[in-house]
């Protein structure tokens, strides 16, 4: 991010892996494991969560853009603030097979209140640990912005007119722009508004 008070923006993003962050599970199949996992797991503090519970990638990709030993850093440091998760989720369309799973995943509250993200986890070590955003299954576009706006104009080192300036900039961003900022971390977008808001 090339704006100081920008940085917010990814731990939005690392909201959401604390948010599905898994946390153990006990159901009798795969699918019930799965799907416990991820509901048990939305409202840990518990910074042990990233390790356990998450692979490396999928630190990376929801980690504002950190790599190796920072993405685990990042991550350990953002499980302990609770504010942008959600209430709860609803986790359904869970698929398991030779160690690999999908599931949607619904979320009530938080920054991804109305989204249904698709996620994608793997089998290690007998646990399952989140591996991948894959996409959405539904997509709120005005509810993602609204969610980020929120948080933006709650940030004291932002002026409120610049705050403004950068929401309509957000509104602006096509649904596949919207997109990408979450599935595929692409930040470079909210570079591109906050230069034009300077």
């Amino acid at each position: 991010m090339r704006k100081s008070h920008l940085v917010l923006l990814p731990a939005l993003l690392l909201a959401l892996a604390l948010g599905l962050a898994a946390c153990g599970g006990g159901g009798e199949s795969d699918e019930d494991k799965i799907a416990s996992v991820i509901e048990e797991s939305a409202t840990s503090t518990d910074p042990a969560i990233c390790k356990e519970t998450q692979t490396q990638a999928f630190m990376e990709q929801t980690g504002g853009g950190a790599t190796g030993s920072a993405a685990v850093k990042e991550c350990e440091e953002e499980t302990k603030d609770a504010g942008g998760d959600p209430d709860s989720v609803k986790v359904s369309e869970v698929e398991a097979d030779g160690g690999r799973a999908t599931a949607d995943v619904a979320f009530k509250g938080g920054t991804f209140d109305g989204q249904t993200l698709e996620v994608a986890l793997v089998e290690e070590d007998g646990d399952w640990k989140l591996d991948e955003l894959t996409g959405f299954a539904r997509f709120d576009p005005e509810g993602l912005v609204n969610a980020f706006a929120e948080k933006i104009e709650e940030e004291p080192e932002i002026e409120p007119e610049t705050a403004e300036c950068f929401v309509e900039g957000m509104e602006e961003l096509s649904r596949p722009e919207l997109e990408s900022v979450v599935i595929e971390n692409d930040t470079e977008v909210f570079g591109e508004i906050a230069e034009g808001c300077g």
